[in-house]
């Protein structure tokens, strides 16, 4: 009848948040600022982790780190005023998204290897910022953040303990 609540711990996902919002996307990549590219952004960002994280063998931990992350995107989703139908419809696109990136990540050893940038083109090419200069800086900084968190203890890391700054 009662079930016990377990509380989230939302640090991984606030962190994740925190990157997406980086003035570096938006100012000088021209990204839109809208929920689908920090949402493509906070997947990118959590994918490398989850890869990373993938040799520590901690898959209960990983488990319930992707479905705390959904499960906040989700309630944002439903901030945004959107019903049930259309918040699971969604949610089922994003989450074919996800696994995408994740797939591909675990394909290509250098994902961010600037001649090897067709996830990212394939994510955030569009009319508005379609130079190969922008795709190689998001590359760049991709290749940067792969690194800082290649260097981090992986339990801090999963615990949202990523102090990662780029310009």
């Amino acid at each position: 009848m009662f079930s016990i609540y377990k509380r989230h711990n939302n640090k991984l996902y606030n962190k994740l948040v925190e990157l997406s919002r980086n003035k570096f996307f938006y100012q000088e990549i021209k990204l839109s600022d809208n929920f689908e590219s920090r949402i493509l952004l906070i997947f990118f960002h959590l994918a490398m982790i989850f890869r990373i994280g993938k040799k520590d063998k901690n898959e209960k931990k990983t488990q319930e780190i992707f479905d705390n992350i959904f499960i906040n995107i989700e309630y944002h989703i439903r901030e945004l005023g959107y019903g049930d139908v259309a918040v699971n419809k969604k949610m089922k696109i994003l989450n074919k998204i996800f696994f995408d990136i994740l797939v591909n990540f675990d394909k290509e050893k250098n994902i961010f290897d600037p001649k090897k940038t067709n996830l990212i083109k394939k994510y955030f090419l569009n009319k508005e910022n379609g130079k190969n200069e922008k795709i190689n800086k998001l590359a760049n900084y991709f290749f940067n953040f792969k690194n800082y968190c290649f260097a981090l203890d992986v339990d801090s890391m999963l615990n949202g303990s990523i102090n990662f700054t780029y310009r």
